[in-house]
């Protein structure tokens, strides 16, 4: 899940008590305009480019870190969000040069809704997204295994697949202006001994000061949780191919998730709008192998790999626009007990896939990283705002409850996916003959869907 939905998620942060200066015990920064020249490019003054400062360093409050990859912008734009509630002044750095376009899409269930409700843009996504009904599993021949109504098994849920690119570009438009900064590399971070303020440097020179806090939000490939002593996430097994099918004249799926097993490969694909659907590609590999920079060489794979399947995943894939296609390594980390450093170090404190990658079994990357950004935000406001303890009790409180979160579900997910790749042809048997349509109880798998959120 996950950058700009997080920073989003905290500039959205209205309701809350504006920010004092007094609450944190230091004055508001001002800045000479010939260290940093801002670029606004066209898509509108809430983003911009900082220029190499000549000597000096730009003091802020609250800096997030982003990877400047389109499938992590979205938490960054959620961190922002809540942040402008607070009423504390924030600045996103983003590695890309651009609000890019593209990507596939991105499965949100009920947890995912409610943060987006807090926002204000759940309603207007969803009048651009369809509701998915319910779930249809079948084998690589097209015998249908299990089949269900997501109301029956939960009242209250709410399954959609979001278009990266439109989830995105609604978080932008509600940031408040010159709140991202694009072409900002981090390239060196390290704490100021006699200030206790996090002191951030960039690839091109320019360099930042954070008095309150830094978010990492910077993805997987995290140099701050690198910085933090957190070790590199571990390849799960399997690659996942992913792309977005356009049916110019309207597709013809009901609003169903279908899920379809074979023997070390599994794929499945879900109607995202009228005219848009979604499918992906799992496959064993015993290493990531090299990259494969070509959509059209990633898209003759995908179409190798489920060669005689039944013909909508194939037709889908067909349609698939090439800059839609992307291939990846599933990659998680597990955040043992006492083996794993905590969540923040200082004024530093990770969210996201920063934090807590988990391969995508479960569909709770993006939702958990929703999920990190309002209780950071929550914990935060109190030891701000409300003088309710430090803001390093409020990082330790945050990392202890969400922890708590994303640990097992870390676990799990990578679980459920190596028990659905399986490759035994007796073994997959097993599963197709008994395990999934007489063993399994859907209730239970949509458990981790609960998320419990008082109003900001």
């Amino acid at each position: 899940m996950s950058s700009k939905t997080l920073s989003s998620l905290f500039l959205a942060n209205k309701f809350l008590p504006p920010y004092s200066s007094t609450a944190i015990n230091h004055q508001k920064s001002t800045y000479s305009t010939n260290k940093f020249i801002p670029y606004k490019p066209q898509n509108g003054n809430k983003f911009f480019c900082l220029a190499k400062s000549n000597s000096d360093t730009r003091n802020e409050d609250v800096v997030i870190v982003g990877a400047g990859i389109v499938e992590l912008l979205y938490d960054n734009e959620t961190l922002l969000m809540l942040y402008e509630r607070l009423g504390i002044p924030s600045l996103v750095l983003e590695q890309s040069d651009s609000l890019r376009e593209g990507g596939t899409s991105l499965s949100l269930f009920k947890n995912g809704w409610k943060v987006l409700d807090i926002l204000g843009v759940g309603n207007e996504l969803r009048t651009q997204f369809l509701q998915m009904q319910g779930m249809t599993i079948k084998t690589d021949e097209g015998k249908e295994l299990k089949s269900f109504e997501f109301k029956d098994v939960d009242p209250s849920q709410e399954v959609r697949a979001v278009e990266r690119r439109v989830l995105l570009q609604t978080l932008a438009d509600a940031l408040p202006p010159n709140s991202v900064q694009f072409s900002s590399k981090l390239a060196k971070i390290e704490t100021n001994q006699g200030t206790g303020e996090t002191q951030l440097e960039l690839t091109n020179g320019a360099k930042l000061s954070a008095k309150v806090v830094v978010i990492g939000c910077d993805g997987i490939r995290s140099q701050i949780a690198r910085w933090m002593g957190f070790p590199e996430p571990k390849y799960a097994g399997h690659c996942a191919i992913r792309g977005l099918a356009v049916y110019s004249e309207g597709q013809p799926h009901q609003p169903r998730v279908s899920y379809i097993y074979g023997r070390g490969v599994r794929a499945g694909f879900v109607p995202v709008s009228p005219t848009k659907v979604y499918w992906f590609i799992c496959y064993n590999r015993s290493s990531p192998g090299p990259k494969i920079s070509k959509p059209l060489e990633v898209k003759r794979q995908a179409l190798d790999l489920v060669r005689n399947w039944p013909s909508e995943l194939l037709t889908s894939i067909d349609l698939t626009p090439e800059e839609t296609i992307s291939r990846a390594a599933l990659e998680d980390r597990w955040l043992w007990p006492t083996l794993t450093p905590p969540v923040s170090k200082g004024g530093v404190v990770l969210a996201g896939d920063a934090w807590h990658p988990m391969t995508p079994n479960l569909g709770q990357g993006g939702c958990c990283a929703l999920e990190d950004a309002i209780v950071l935000a929550k914990k935060l406001s109190r030891a701000i705002n409300h003088g309710q303890g430090s803001i390093e009790d409020a990082m330790k409180s945050y990392g202890d409850e969400r922890w708590a979160r994303v640990f097992p579900l870390t676990i799990r997910a990578n679980l459920v996916g190596n028990l659905l790749q399986w490759e035994n042809p007796a073994v997959c048997a097993v599963r197709n003959g008994i395990v999934i349509p007489k063993v399994v109880q859907i209730g239970p798998l949509l458990e981790h869907t609960n998320f419990a959120s008082e109003p900001l």
